[in-house]
């Protein structure tokens, strides 16, 4: 009896055993299936400026403690993604679909690029999602509508077009959709049959059939028709600067034809084959068929005897710019042309006869070269050409130029050289950017390289506010803000009269040496190994950049030097001490003013802080020198005829 007790008790514990060891194994695997798909994710993001994946280790198999990861701790599955503000720029891989246990993803206010993936869909757990104020593009996925369990849906502020998918009305937890500020058009679906007035609602889709959606939000898109009637209780503002009939919260009449004419041309063929007999429809389509598979014989055989050729001869100039596959995770990434339709293009023979046929070298790098020229109509120009071979350029690095282009050509102030247009050819291959050329050189040259008479204390003075009030635009004005990549005294061009034009070549330098981007090996492309590259790469580095500039005008020395070494570790056991601050003083200045110095001594302060969290934003600094600078420049006026010329010839 004992012997068959010990017996029974035995195989419990080896089934118990057992058991224990399959959870394991299964959660093993899942964890693995886990840590893959937030890899894919990371290989996606091209960069990473505040290295908010850099602890995301392939050797590590447990990713809970990875940053932004959530794990539940019943079984060790992923079940939050939040990375919101992060300054990740990239692509959203489709692998995110494999994390069958998420409930949370957040991923607003980074900028993300190209469209959302269909297996977003199968995230059949989450709750909340959240992908707003990035730069997503293309249609909303009606894949979206399979995640039974999702409450919130915010998509608001990207570039999505196409129509609100009906198969959102699939969702019956849905409390809040926020799809505002893109470009949506069509009606809003609010159900299958709902002119007919169906009475077997089972058979409808639509948000009408959301009875818990409380707070919706689709303003600003270009939508039409009839507002539904399940709608019309919600708040005016969720629907204003769309295209609704009888709205008079619509966009602009001209902004609505035009959209609607875009569409119409699209939906032409579209009806007016479905008005043909099925059989002539059925021979069009094999019609097409074989002319498209001949078009695409043709087409491999012409690249393949391109490719040959490329080989024997060991350079190429040409590359398909339509689709391409990434090299990792076999994601499609569609390059539209029709992104830069609103900034001009230059052909390489009008650059070529402005800077002599590109004899006209300014500046050069392993990177980039940068060529002066005039155009025909007399402006002068700088263009910046990247130096990249044919056979590293991939897609994901076109559309990042694109991208870079389209971020450059926002900008508008008068202290921002100005993007006269770029240039885009494959034969040969050519990638270029033309600005504005202010002629007076940089300010590094004006306060290094040559004796500094020209800058005297109030001109220096009128440099600081200038540059604080367009990096108080670049950071505070624009949506979403646009930091400068490098901003150095190097960057600071002059005008003839010392007006500051601040030109962003260093935002090119690094596309081209981007870590990756030259990779053919599906190495990881967010690892940024250069320290400088990653000071300069968000409005907090720029804050610090700003602070290192006045310290240069301040004191007439370069940021770094062989003498000195670093320029702030130099000067802050001077900013200590406010009876020390004349010791950081240019000594080929004549006179300067000890208020506005105490002021702008304070300011550095506040700008090199080591924690970047603490660094005022640049409104705030440039306000305070805006009050102070002035306020003292105003007393030493008062105070001295000197400065009364001196102020002059800084005007002047």
């Amino acid at each position: 009896m004992g012997r068959s007790g010990r017996g029974g008790m035995s195989t419990a514990t080896l089934l118990g055993v057992s058991f224990l060891c399959v959870l394991v194994i299964g959660n093993s695997e899942s964890a693995s299936d886990d840590v893959s798909a937030l890899l894919a994710f990371k290989r996606a993001i091209y960069e990473d400026p505040l290295s908010k994946l850099s602890d995301w280790n392939s050797k590590d198999k447990d990713p809970c403690a990875w940053s932004g990861v959530g794990c539940s701790p019943f079984n060790n599955r992923v079940v939050t993604l939040e990375l919101s503000n992060s300054s990740l720029q990239g692509f959203l891989a489709p692998q995110i679909g494999s994390l069958r246990s998420l409930q949370t993803l957040m991923l607003d206010h980074n900028t993300f690029v190209g469209s959302i993936p269909k297996d977003i869909g199968m995230l059949k757990n989450l709750i909340e999602l959240n992908l707003s104020s990035n730069q997503l593009a293309g249609p909303i996925p009606s894949e979206i509508g399979d995640m039974a369990k999702i409450t919130k849906i915010d998509l608001h502020a990207n570039r999505l077009d196409g129509t609100i998918p009906p198969e959102l009305g699939k969702l019956g937890s849905l409390l809040e959709l926020r799809l505002s500020n893109n470009s949506l058009t069509g009606i809003i679906p609010a159900s299958n049959d709902s002119d007919m007035g169906s009475v077997n609602s089972n058979d409808q889709i639509g948000l009408c059939q959301l009875s818990p959606l409380t707070n919706i939000d689709l303003s600003y898109n270009f939508l039409v028709g009839d507002i539904p009637s399940c709608l019309q209780q919600i708040q005016r503002s969720s629907l204003v600067g769309n295209c609704f009939q009888n709205n008079t919260s619509n966009r602009p009449l001209q902004q609505c034809d035009t959209n609607q004419d875009r569409g119409e041309d699209n939906g032409a063929d579209e009806n007016a084959q479905k008005g043909l007999p099925e059989p002539l429809w059925l021979f069009i389509l094999e019609v097409i068929a074989a002319l498209s598979l001949l078009c695409l014989l043709t087409l491999c055989t012409m690249t393949g005897l391109r490719r040959c050729r490329t080989r024997s001869s060991g350079s190429g100039t040409s590359v398909p710019w339509t689709r391409a596959v990434s090299w990792k995770e076999n994601t499609v990434i569609s390059i539209d042309d029709d992104l830069l339709v609103n900034v001009p293009k230059i052909s390489r023979q009008e650059l070529a006869e402005a800077c002599e046929d590109f004899s006209n070298i300014i500046g050069s790098s392993q990177e980039t070269v940068v060529y002066k020229g005039t155009l025909k109509d007399g402006r002068e120009i700088a263009v910046v050409s990247l130096t990249v071979p044919v056979h590293y350029w991939n897609d994901y690095v076109e559309l990042y130029f694109q991208k870079e282009v389209i971020e450059m050509s926002r900008l508008s102030h008068e202290n921002v050289a100005k993007m006269v247009g770029y240039c885009k050819e494959s034969d040969p291959f050519s990638r270029m950017l033309v600005f504005q050329y202010p002629p007076n050189g940089t300010l590094y040259e004006h306060l290094h390289d040559g004796d500094g008479w020209q800058l005297s204390w109030p001109r220096r003075m009128k440099l600081a506010l200038a540059i604080s009030r367009v990096l108080r635009y670049l950071h505070t004005e624009l949506q979403p803000p646009f930091a400068v990549a490098a901003l150095t005294s190097s960057s600071v061009y002059l005008t003839e009269d010392f007006s500051p034009k601040i030109i962003d070549f260093e935002r090119w330098r690094y596309l081209a040496t981007k870590p990756g981007f030259a990779s053919l090996n599906g190495e990881s492309v967010n690892s940024i190994t250069d320290s400088r590259h990653k000071r300069f790469m968000d409005v907090q580095a720029n804050t610090y950049a700003f602070g290192v500039i006045l310290l240069e005008l301040i004191s007439g020395r370069a940021s770094v030097s062989k003498d000195t070494g670093g320029l702030v570790d130099w000067a802050r056991k001077h900013l200590e001490q406010p009876e020390e601050f004349s010791k950081l003083v240019d000594p080929r200045l004549q006179s300067v003013n000890q208020e506005s110095l105490g002021i702008v001594c304070n300011v550095v302060n506040l700008c090199i802080d080591p924690e970047p969290s603490r660094r005022p934003s640049m409104s705030m600094i440039a306000a305070i020198l805006e009050e102070g600078i002035e306020a003292s420049a105003a007393t030493m006026l008062r105070n001295s005829s000197l400065a009364w010329a001196e102020a002059e010839l800084a005007i002047s």
